[in-house]
């Protein structure tokens, strides 16, 4: 839906309202991390074969894409993706950019503005072009531990942030992970927001409510003027 799309009833505060699709497709040549086997759909019935329907399976790894990360992740006896809260996933949120190759520490969260009056804070970086490398990339921009614990003290209920992970690889011992989701902040890794210019959004995130699972793929929308 673009400016100008037709709302009606409840849905008119929409009207004039752009939204942002930022939920990386899912195929089987996107990069996923390490390489590992990607999205796979595999047709159980075709209607060109002279049945009477298509009918397709699907399997994929719950990290994959544009996904959330829940407590259980990294924490013994955390929290599962059904349990996740709602409204974390739904409200107000702002994407801000960072333009440096180096990962995002707390001094660059001041400077960007984040300061908690927003609780769910996207991060744009350069990680946007590495969406079109087929390989997994490990030279990401992500969250150094000062920023993750900056994030908990800001009292933020999500953060995102635009490739596989919002740690670096091989991160020692994963401190970033852990203060994040040992704190209960929404994870979300792999939104893709080349373009989506930096600014304050309603947040849609949708991730699917796999029961006792430590993270599951989403669909995210960013809702904006």
């Amino acid at each position: 839906m673009s400016a100008g799309s037709e709302t009606r009833g409840p849905w008119s505060w929409m009207s004039g309202a752009r939204v942002y699709d930022v939920t990386a497709p899912l195929r089987p040549d996107m990069p996923t991390w390490d390489d590992e086997p990607g999205p796979r759909l595999e047709w159980q019935a075709r209607l060109a074969d002279g049945r009477d329907h298509d009918l397709s399976s699907f399997s994929m790894g719950s990290h994959s894409g544009t996904h959330v990360d829940a407590p259980a992740h990294y924490v013994r006896d955390g929290g599962t993706v059904e349990r996740l809260p709602v409204g974390a996933l739904l409200g107000p949120a702002v994407v801000v950019e960072h333009t440096g190759d180096a990962d995002i520490t707390a001094a660059d969260l001041a400077a960007l503005g984040v300061d908690g009056t927003t609780r769910r804070v996207l991060f744009k970086t350069g990680n946007g072009r590495l969406w079109d490398d087929p390989t997994f990339r490990r030279d990401y921009v992500a969250l150094a531990a000062s920023a993750a614990l900056s994030v908990v003290e800001l009292g933020l209920e999500l953060v995102g942030i635009d490739y596989l992970s919002i740690e670096a690889y091989d991160s020692p011992g994963f401190a970033v992970h852990h203060a994040l989701l040992e704190a209960g902040v929404v994870v979300l890794e792999g939104v893709d927001l080349r373009r989506v210019p930096a600014g304050k959004y309603l947040l849609v995130c949708a991730p699917l409510k796999l029961v006792g699972a430590e993270g599951a793929p989403a669909r995210v929308f960013l809702i904006g003027s």
